[in-house]
């Protein structure tokens, strides 16, 4: 799977992993919301540490300027649930309630984890621009009830290259059912984070265990210099 526009990258464990750049590529940037990365959002009022989320926003934002210059499709997704809560399963809620932060519930940016509130939307630094794609999930994955797969098949992206939070949930969520639909998949490990920083390596060792089941992992380092000395050859 090489061809003239494909760098030859490699992830962490040494496989290569063929990377082709532009349209065929998507860069998936998981629920970088502030219900997850502010301490006055779902998972802060929750009682999680919004430190370890927070702290990856300005290297997804390197690799985000990085895929918009090297024209990759864009894909953001947001976690949350319609204000009248019609797609919010009593299994969810109730395991909300009980972890403290309950789905609709008042909290300091809204209700929590509604769309439309302010706590729903991305942060700042990483809000979308026209053109990209933003797919609103009920679920943990970002295939479940939305048409994230069909806009990937029409589109012709083979790739996926994943960021965000939290890796152990809708991360992987995302992730393997990517990997059952037939994508190549990277995850970029400095790129994604757990509120636990042990919960983070145990979902990133997850990816390679045997031999790779879920796809390939890397830091966002070698991937932006791969993308920049391709693009300089360009």
């Amino acid at each position: 799977m090489t061809d003239s526009t494909t760098i030859p990258f490699t992830a962490r464990d040494g496989r290569p992993f063929p990377f082709p750049m532009g349209a065929q590529t998507a860069l998936v940037l998981i629920d970088m919301q502030r219900d997850f990365l502010d301490p006055n959002g779902y998972s802060g009022v929750g009682g999680e540490n919004v430190t370890e989320t927070r702290k990856i926003v300005p290297r997804v934002r390197a690799v985000l300027d990085a895929a918009r210059a090297a024209g990759f499709t864009i894909v953001h997704t947001r976690e949350g649930h319609l204000p009248d809560l019609s797609d919010l399963t009593p299994a969810k809620a109730f395991r909300s309630k009980r972890a403290g932060s309950e789905i609709g519930a008042p909290g300091p940016l809204g209700r929590l984890l509604i769309r439309g509130e302010y706590g729903h939307d991305f942060v700042d630094e990483l809000q979308p621009i026209v053109g990209e794609h933003v797919f609103d999930k009920s679920g943990f994955g970002a295939f479940y009830k939305t048409q994230l797969g069909p806009m990937l098949e029409r589109l012709g992206v083979t790739h996926l290259v994943f960021t965000g939070v939290t890796t152990q949930c809708c991360v992987h969520s995302t992730l393997r059912e990517a990997v059952d639909r037939g994508y190549w998949c990277l995850l970029l490990e400095d790129c994604t984070a757990a509120f636990d920083p042990v919960v983070q390596k145990a979902a990133v060792d997850a990816i390679e265990t045997e031999g790779g089941l879920f796809g390939w992992v890397s830091s966002s380092e070698p991937l932006l210099a791969a993308m920049s000395t391709t693009a300089r050859v360009d």
